[in-house]
């Protein structure tokens, strides 16, 4: 069956990020918002973003609310951030397979890739 599952980690901090919010968007014609949720203490949601017969092969996009999570951890950042919000488009060729992807974030720099 397969699942879309995300996690992420602040780089500069060295730990998970927690309380981070994370909206999953259907792209096509127009873009529809499937679900928001935010990061646990582990830096990962409670469950898989989508599954089995929710999970179907497109477009889609993750747009990670960086910003705001930044701003809670580190006072110290400028009024105007570097990074604030950070859409990830990609996309899902087969159903059946297990998609995760990753965010790892800094104040300056993030990256992702398909994980396992």
């Amino acid at each position: 069956m397969g699942r879309l599952t995300t996690h992420v980690l602040d780089t500069a901090a060295g730990r998970p990020a927690a309380g981070l919010k994370i909206d999953l968007y259907r792209l096509g014609p127009d873009a529809v918002l499937v679900k928001s949720v935010a990061t646990n203490a582990d830096g990962r949601v409670d469950g898989p973003l989508l599954e089995g017969a929710a999970l179907e092969e497109g477009n889609y996009e993750l747009v990670f609310h960086a910003g705001d999570y930044l701003r809670g951890v580190n006072g110290a950042l400028p009024s105007t951030l570097f990074l604030d919000v950070i859409p990830i488009r990609f996309g899902i060729a087969s159903a059946s397979e297990h998609y995760h992807v990753p965010l790892l974030i800094s104040p300056y720099g993030y990256s992702t890739y398909r994980g396992s």
